[in-house]
């Protein structure tokens, strides 16, 4: 049988987005061998060419949200997501960056959409506190990265797209 996510796929890391599957290595834990994923995770920054790697079993892959990215068809509904200005969000500061936390450890793409929307929308109000820029950075990052990967084009074009969406 086939792995379900075979060396060299390109897919989505919840929290960090997108990753490559360099390797399948097995490992022996307590006398038991087990299949591993070993994912390399681009580095955020352009000019930091380091990546973070990660280990995941194979057979947990699903239960630690290892996903496909997203097709062409719902990477474009996720600039709806992204357009829409009657959303309702936490006024109060903890309990927002606690449900923007949430949205983003889920994996979902377009939960990420929704944090990259509510954040842009208050930058237009007020500055951001840092710990929100960062958030905001972070969740553009994914989601421009992911979009990238399912359109086939490169970041810059996709954050493009973000955002002439966010401005509508």
């Amino acid at each position: 049988m086939a792995p379900r996510f075979p060396v060299g796929s390109m897919v989505i890391y919840p929290f960090h987005g997108v990753a490559e599957i360099v390797a399948e290595e097995e490992r022996v834990i307590d006398g038991v061998a087990s299949t591993y994923l070993r994912l390399a995770i681009a580095a955020r920054d352009v000019d930091d060419r380091r990546a973070l790697v990660v280990s995941v079993p194979s057979d947990r892959a699903d239960e630690v949200g290892l996903r496909w990215p997203v097709t062409h068809e719902d990477a474009e509904a996720i600039l709806d997501v992204l357009a829409r200005t009657d959303v309702n969000v936490p006024s109060a500061w903890s309990r927002r960056f606690k449900n923007h936390q949430d949205k983003l450890k889920s994996g979902d793409i377009f939960e990420c959409a929704e944090v990259v929307r509510n954040l842009s929308v208050r930058t237009r109000i007020k500055p951001l506190a840092p710990a929100e820029a960062s958030m905001y950075q972070h969740a553009l990052h994914t989601l421009t990265s992911e979009l990238a990967l399912s359109w086939e084009v490169d970041v810059r074009e996709a954050a493009s797209c973000v955002e002439r969406a966010l401005q509508r």
